[in-house]
């Protein structure tokens, strides 16, 4: 069902769903980005709908509602351990679609991995319910179109594409139409917009020979990439993470229990018991990141898991452009192909 909202009946049905949702959103927070004159546009639980940011893109994902990065898992004392407790109140997350396929790998990694569903995920996933931001043009660096995230025609409770001060309201959740039915000022078909083109283009290979692994490449990215992990961070489909105990008492034996967002870039991420290290240069972290998100992941569920959102791009300190590495592996596969190896 359709619905065609004023700026305040937009606002009456915020303000209605607040009375049962904890609603997050993307936020524009005053100078904090990069530079003290420069915004961030950050995820947040919002009091309001003259908070939630429609129009440009976040600069982290809607992941960290989901996975935060730094959550305590359980506490622990000598003879008990205990849950961390869990506000259980459900929750409406406002994101694009790109983000909203990107949840759909989260999904995947947490909770259908041919192993154990991780207990802590599944706890806030079955909270959650998405909100899809509708996308009436591309933003820099985005190539969610040739990596087919740039449309969700499932998955959400609602969408929402304000133009001209008129919200329109795609509702899939039954059991929302009446909040916008009441704050509605006539009922019509609505489509969620949703990019056609980017700027930006990729050419994933079909097939990636293993022969990559030992290509030329990936050289250029040990001197290029400085291993800070902002690329990761930022990506809304990066799961890694490691754990941390920290520790009350002198014997150690009471503490909490964290699991904290990790990076596959960063220098001591792959180190091992008794100083093993697989992946030392930067170059080799880089190929083990690219071909996780085009080829490793597509082996072992059938679909890529980068949405192609452009972040890594946004937020590169060192100029590094993940499209056009995704370009070059490309380029070498061709060249590959024609020497018939």
């Amino acid at each position: 069902m359709g619905y065609v909202l004023t700026q305040e009946g937009f606002s009456d049905a915020i303000s209605q769903l607040r009375k049962t949702y904890r609603i997050f959103a993307p936020v524009r927070k005053k100078g904090a980005g990069r530079f003290t004159d420069v915004d961030a546009i950050l995820y947040d639980e919002v009091n309001g709908s003259e908070e939630i940011e429609l129009h440009e893109k976040s600069d982290y994902s809607a992941k960290e509602v989901l996975t935060p990065l730094s959550e305590t898992l359980f506490y622990f004392t000598e003879g008990v351990c205990k849950e961390a407790d869990l506000d259980t109140r459900p929750v409406l997350l406002f994101l694009r679609s790109c983000d909203l396929q990107a949840m759909k790998r989260q999904d995947q990694i947490y909770l259908a991995n041919g192993m154990e569903k991780d207990f802590f995920y599944q706890r806030r996933r079955e909270l959650v319910h998405y909100v899809l931001i509708g996308c009436s043009h591309s933003f820099e660096n985005c190539f969610c179109v040739d990596m087919k995230a740039n449309v969700s025609e499932d998955g959400y409770a609602f969408s929402v594409d304000e133009a001209d001060g008129m919200y329109r309201i795609n509702v899939l959740d039954e059991g929302l139409n009446a909040v916008f039915s009441a704050a509605a000022t006539s009922k019509e078909e609505v489509v969620p917009a949703h990019v056609t083109q980017n700027e930006v283009h990729v050419r994933v290979p079909e097939t990636i020979p293993a022969e990559i692994m030992k290509h030329p490449l990936w050289d250029e990215y040990t001197t290029r990439c400085i291993g800070c992990g902002r690329c990761n961070f930022v990506c809304p489909t990066c799961t890694c993470f490691t754990m941390q105990d920290v520790y009350y008492s002198d014997n150690g034996r009471v503490g909490e229990r964290r699991r904290v967002g990790s990076s596959c870039m960063v220098d001591g991420y792959s180190n091992v018991a008794g100083g093993g290290q697989y992946r030392k240069t930067q170059g080799e972290r880089m190929r083990f990141k690219v071909l996780h998100k085009i080829l490793d992941f597509r082996k072992r569920f059938g679909y890529d898991m980068c949405v192609g959102c452009g972040r890594c791009d946004d937020v590169c300190g060192e100029y590094i452009s993940y499209s056009n590495i995704i370009n070059k592996v490309a380029d070498a596969v061709d060249a590959m192909e024609k020497e018939g190896r």
